[in-house]
């Protein structure tokens, strides 16, 4: 990440960490149980590269970034109750290094005690986590009418990002959601990489666009999703939201565990149909492709297996093919720069795209 690039996200990391922590809401939640789980993967970092885009791109069509922090704490929120309802659903135990929610509060001492050291315990993990994202999602929508309500952006802009977040975007994700676990028990070579990449943008690319768009319509303080500048940068993070997760792929298998914070190779554990394990499965032998097909969705594959198949998706291509299509992805989005004028939210939205497919965390 270049450093003026670090430097403006750090800024707005703070606007909206500050925001979001802010007594007036957490205040709000209770028992201790919920304050805790609904704060925790703030408190334990992460990227926060969607509020930063969503605030550089009202800044990139003339906004003032200020009137859109209550939205971009919203987006950061509505991620987050999506990543601890996907935690519980891939069945994951570390998020950025710390217990997910579910594992939390299945394993709390607190727990143990009341509920004892069995199923019960797991099944109230699991109950906070359902109920830790239905509350942020409720929260993230107040969050947006402070739009109008404190910042005094249009109440048609409002309702109409509210109407867009809370129907088309969120239909999307779950629609991706829900055929991620399907694709996990279907033959790879049922599946064409087409409807991987489809799969993998609404799971993704969705929300990224969201942000573009919904910026830079705070920024114009306009209703009007189809503006020029709106549907320009509605593209470009479209398309750097498509290659995010394809490097997100990428390092799940060939990343450092320590700057992931999450175990690699549990996306071969957990039958993850990627570009790479499809690519690489197309170009591999009969035997090759036996072994894939024994490994993909196998949680009990120990150790050496695990690696002998990272090493068939680095030779067969399947690593490499992945990567050419990132690249692919924000060569095309910054295309969709171009009519902006020049300025320094370009320039790190520029850098915002290349870190998409540099990225090693």
């Amino acid at each position: 990440m270049s450093d003026r690039l670090f430097g403006a996200i750090e800024e707005r990391v703070a606007w909206v960490q500050d925001y979001v922590l802010s007594p007036r809401y957490v205040d709000l939640f209770s028992p201790e149980d919920i304050r805790e789980a609904v704060t925790c993967y703030f408190e334990s970092g992460g990227k926060r590269l969607r509020p930063a885009v969503m605030l550089f791109c009202c800044g990139a069509v003339g906004g003032d970034e200020r009137k859109a922090i209550s939205a971009a704490a919203a987006v950061e929120i509505f991620h987050t109750w999506t990543l601890v309802h996907d935690d519980i659903i891939d069945r994951d135990p570390l998020r950025r290094g710390s217990p997910t929610v579910h594992e939390r509060f299945a394993k709390k001492p607190s727990t143990i005690a009341r509920f004892g050291n069995n199923g019960d315990a797991a099944h109230y993990g699991i109950s906070i986590a359902v109920l830790t994202g239905d509350v942020q999602h409720g929260w993230g929508i107040s969050l947006m009418t402070e739009l109008t309500r404190k910042f005094g952006i249009s109440a048609d802009v409002t309702l109409t990002l509210i109407n867009e977040l809370d129907t088309r975007v969120l239909c999307t994700l779950v629609e991706g959601e829900v055929l991620d676990v399907q694709y996990s028990k279907e033959p790879i070579g049922n599946l064409t990489s087409e409807q991987i990449e489809d799969m993998l943008w609404k799971k993704t690319g969705a929300l990224y666009e969201f942000a573009g768009a919904s910026g830079a319509a705070i920024g114009l303080n306009t209703p009007d999703l189809k503006h020029p500048l709106v549907r320009t940068l509605e593209q470009f993070t479209s398309a750097c939201g498509a290659a995010f997760q394809l490097q997100d792929d990428i390092l799940g298998i060939i990343g450092d565990e320590k700057l992931l914070g999450k175990p690699v190779g549990a996306d071969i554990r957990e039958g993850k149909r990627t570009i790479i394990a499809r690519e690489s499965w197309l170009r591999a032998s009969e035997r090759q492709r036996k072994l894939i097909d024994s490994t993909l969705g196998n949680l009990h594959a120990p150790h050496d297996q695990i690696d002998e198949v990272t090493k068939l998706f680095i030779e067969l291509g399947g690593i490499e093919e992945t990567a050419q299509r990132a690249r692919a992805h924000i060569e095309r989005g910054m295309q969709y720069l171009e009519p902006l004028p020049q300025t320094q939210y370009r320039d790190w939205l520029a850098d915002w795209a290349l870190f998409m497919i540099e990225r090693k965390f």
